[in-house]
């Protein structure tokens, strides 16, 4: 009788001659019989390790395991410096390092990509200057019985070296060569004072505006009046020369160019302030003249009378007018005390170009062409002078030496000396512009310290 396991299902085995066939044994016979049963895909080689058995020596392996000594695994802090001691070496050594090290760039060669790292930095830090500048000032004057008056404009200093100051209801001369001065006018009527003053290109004439209207032209070397003009209806505060034409400023707002030669000498009534104006200057190259106004307006006219740009960035009264004496189109104009900045204008485009926040009442700007650099007077709250490179607008230094607000400001001819009167009642020198003494040769100003011929 056959046994129930001769005929077992091959799934649990299959009997040949009586024996049960192993299961691989089994599924080798099935591979080789059933060619058409679903076969298991070959797998493709990864990139991982697999351990080929065939060539290990487990009896080796298992011998060693189970007869060497137990060696303890090291702790964290003994790996720790196991690998430091490893990778580090010495300590002056290198985890990696390039044999030859990478080749000089060729001369000339301009790194494109610093604009990349460099366009967002943040502030630079205020350098120290390239040169000294003295932080006090080479003489002081006394200017008794000034109009501490933020819209005049009392002080101008002449192409042959000498000083015009207006002093209440007179103006005095003073000669920085010979430290001579004297008095060159005054006003008639009581109570009328002098509310501007401007030198003519030949250092010789001398334009000066009353409160009462009228704009006075002087010969300096005769001391004598040689005519007065008329057409304005309040005090005239600002003037500038372009050659023989003299430009003149009101408190109506109304700005008139004048031919001082001609009898009728009305050329252009120029009308685009609302306010008093306070601020006049022509261009270096005498095509263009800014005005600037107690309406905290930036006009920009033709020499022909016609207005270019009307400049509205200004939140304050513009006084401080300045023309760029390398670049011809571009202007500088400061702010009062309700707007403190210092606005560079592109007067081809009316665009501002650049500006500074100065923390301070703006009164006056000059440029130093030696430098490259401007000069800012102050009133609220420092009462200071302050020097800027330009374009970069980092600040130099400031002088302090002024107790009260710095009311105008004068450049030597040489360039070198500024001159900054104040309602503190003096008029500094501030040797601030210094040339290098192998290129120019300086003109020394007189010892004399005091102006004390003012007050007679």
């Amino acid at each position: 009788m056959a046994s129930y396991f001769d005929n077992v299902d091959s799934t649990f085995g299959a009997s040949v001659d009586g024996k049960t066939m192993p299961r691989w044994q089994r599924k080798a016979l099935d591979s080789n019989s059933n060619t058409g049963r679903l076969q298991t895909p070959k797998k493709e080689a990864v990139d991982r390790f697999i351990p080929n058995r065939a060539s290990m020596d487990i009896e080796a392996a298992h011998y060693k395991l189970t007869h060497s000594e137990n060696v303890p695994s090291p702790s964290k802090e003994h790996y720790a410096k196991a690998i430091e001691s490893t990778l580090m070496g010495e300590a002056n050594s290198k985890i990696l390092a390039f044999k030859q090290k990478a080749p000089q760039p060729s001369e000339g060669h301009k790194n494109d990509l610093r604009v990349l790292y460099t366009q967002n930095r943040g502030a630079q830090r205020v350098r120290k200057a390239s040169r000294a500048i003295p932080q006090n000032p080479e003489r002081i004057l006394d200017a008794p019985e000034m109009r501490p008056d933020f819209y005049l404009n009392i002080l101008d200093w002449s192409s042959q070296n000498q000083i015009a100051v207006a002093l209440n209801n007179s103006v005095y001369i003073w000669d920085a060569a010979s430290g001579n001065t004297f008095e060159l006018c005054h006003t008639e009527q009581a109570g009328d004072y002098i509310s501007s003053v401007s030198w003519a290109g030949d250092g010789a004439h001398l334009a000066v505006g009353t409160s009462d209207s009228l704009v006075q032209i002087y010969d300096v070397t005769s001391q004598r009046k040689v005519r007065t003009m008329t057409g304005h209806s309040g005090r005239v505060a600002a003037m500038d020369w372009n050659g023989h034409i003299l430009s003149t400023g009101s408190a109506s707002g109304l700005i008139m160019n004048s031919d001082v030669r001609v009898a009728n000498h009305c050329v252009s009534a120029l009308e685009g302030h609302s306010q008093e104006v306070c601020g006049l200057k022509w261009s270096p190259d005498g095509k263009l003249l800014a005005s600037g106004g107690n309406d905290n307006l930036v006009n920009i006219w033709s020499a022909n009378g016609e207005l270019r740009h009307t400049l509205t960035d200004h939140q304050a009264a513009v006084k401080a007018l300045a023309w760029c004496p390398w670049q011809s189109n571009l202007l500088a104009s400061g702010g009062g005390t309700a707007d403190r900045h210092i606005r560079f204008w592109n007067t081809s485009s009316g665009n501002c170009v650049n500006s500074i926040d100065t923390q301070s009442q703006v009164c006056s700007l000059l440029w130093s062409a030696e430098h490259h650099e401007i000069i800012s007077g102050h009133g609220f709250s420092k009462n200071q002078l302050s020097i800027w490179k330009y374009p970069s607008l980092a600040q130099v230094t400031e002088l302090t030496d002024h107790t009260e607000r710095v009311l105008g400001m004068a450049m030597s001819p040489d360039g070198q000396t500024v001159a900054s009167i104040a309602a503190d009642e003096t008029i500094r020198f501030w040797k601030c512009f210094a040339a290098d003494a192998s290129n120019k040769k300086q003109k020394v100003m007189p010892t004399s310290s005091r102006l004390g011929a003012m007050i007679r």
